[in-house]
């Protein structure tokens, strides 16, 4: 192949190679790996020729035409498909048994070197192949590899096969086969590129994965039990790659998962105060639903680490949003020595606030319903009922600068009112929902006088 007419005159391997090539349309399935391999011993040459890349082009039109069948079918000719697809007994036996499947070609193909698999990648996505069945050959090809294959020869091969995959469309790879690669990766030196591909590829399908696959050992040398700075790359790659794609309902799948592996995290005594607050507002606000699982997960931390200062934990606890905190997490957080009192003041401060709204639109629904002489009868039967109970939550202001003991036994004895109050407003809720279906002046009502809130 290294002929030229500079070296030979008019009869040289060269131009009888272009002259062969031009009938590879007819060449059947075996030759066409034959040429391939002797390109890939001389790919220097077979690349500056052209040779290399009509052998590339042929081999993926091929797969492109015989799809599901095989690549040897008997009943073709070249008027009905323009190839001769002639094979040899052997050959077609062998493949006979591959008929239905769409792999039938990766053990054929897995032979090849890196490079030669980077090119026939390449021919393949702009042919547009099946990206699915391309994405299971990096894959078989890197499996495949691995066997005999050194570490340089590894590294080089995890490389080609991420970068493969990185041109492909995310939803052709599933989130399962990524964590396998990064399996492997994590034992590899491989380039800082190819590396931050496969974080921004898992990073897009972060709401496929599981708790398992999020509890990747640290790296050698440190002191935390988990690698959570590789989750924190995959929660910035999820909100940079995912952009559109970033519906409500994927956002809180990742937050679930989220409030697991930081309630997971959580009791290392190695994990630093900063990585937990990174792990805690990750994710906006609005990827929550509730937070009692990052409440529970932020008690356990401090519980763990108790040596923080009260600065630090103050930054913690202000990346709560109490409003969407139950009222039972509310208990316990006032309860629980291990907050500071002013989250414990926040906390049920928000709660009385969520109540009083509560039964502000209590008052307006009912006062949108009625008519003024339905809305005076209503007055009087509740008057005649059981008592106008009233709650007094609370009328008074609080000296946070005091005794923090002090302060507790204050705000438990706000707690029962919070409690009796949620009672009430339930009650209130079932007895307008009655009022609303009847709308008779016959009603019977058993509700009673709202409570008077605080100033």
């Amino acid at each position: 192949m290294e002929m030229s007419k500079s070296v030979s005159g008019n009869c040289n391997l060269l131009e009888k190679t272009k002259k062969c090539i031009e009938e590879l349309g007819y060449w059947t399935w075996p030759d066409l790996l034959v040429a391939l391999k002797h390109c890939q011993e001389m790919q220097q040459v077979a690349t500056s020729s052209g040779i290399l890349e009509k052998c590339l082009d042929s081999i993926v039109g091929r797969l492109a035409i015989t799809g599901e069948a095989s690549p040897c079918a008997s009943t073709s000719s070249p008027d009905s498909s323009g190839l001769r697809l002639s094979c040899d007994t052997r050959s077609t036996e062998s493949l006979k048994n591959s008929f239905s499947r769409a792999n039938w070609w990766f053990e054929d193909l897995s032979v090849l070197s890196p490079n030669l698999v980077e090119m026939l990648v390449k021919s393949m996505v702009s042919r547009k192949y099946n990206q699915v069945i391309i994405s299971r050959f990096l894959l078989y090809y890197q499996k495949s590899k691995f066997f005999t294959a050194s570490s340089d020869e590894k590294r080089q091969v995890l490389e080609i096969v991420i970068d493969g995959l990185y041109t492909l469309d995310p939803s052709c790879i599933s989130c399962k086969s990524l964590f396998g690669v990064l399996r492997v990766v994590l034992n590899l030196n491989i380039s800082k590129s190819s590396r931050n591909k496969l974080e921004c590829m898992i990073g897009s399908q972060m709401d496929q994965a599981t708790l398992d696959n999020l509890l990747i050992p640290s790296p050698y040398g440190t002191s935390c039990l988990y690698d959570v700075n590789l989750v924190l790359r995959f929660l910035k790659a999820f909100l940079r790659e995912g952009g559109w794609r970033l519906s409500p309902t994927r956002m809180k799948k990742v937050a679930s998962l989220m409030d697991l592996y930081i309630a997971e995290v959580a009791p290392d005594p190695f994990l630093r105060f900063l990585k937990f607050l990174a792990l805690v507002v990750a994710l906006p606000d609005s990827a929550r639903d509730c937070w009692d699982e990052l409440y529970h997960a932020i008690d356990v931390y401090l519980e763990v680490h108790a040596g923080l200062s009260e600065e630090e934990k103050l930054k913690i606890c202000c990346a709560l949003n109490y409003e969407k905190l139950s009222s039972d997490a509310c208990v316990h957080l006032s309860q629980n020595a291990k907050f500071p009192s002013k989250s414990s003041v926040e906390a049920l401060f928000s709660q009385q606030l969520k109540l009083k709204n509560l039964l502000q639109g209590t008052k307006n629904s009912k006062s949108d319903m009625d008519s003024p002489c339905k809305l005076n009868e209503t007055r009087a039967k509740a008057k005649k009922g059981e008592g106008s109970e009233q709650i007094v939550l609370y009328s008074g202001r609080l000296d946070i600068s005091g005794d923090n003991e002090n302060l507790r036994a204050h705000l438990q004895g706000m707690q029962w009112r919070v409690i009796e109050l949620e009672k009430l407003c339930k009650k209130m809720q079932a007895q307008m929902a009655k009022l609303m279906k009847s709308k008779t002046p016959t009603t019977h009502s058993t509700a009673r006088s709202l409570p008077r809130l605080c100033s």
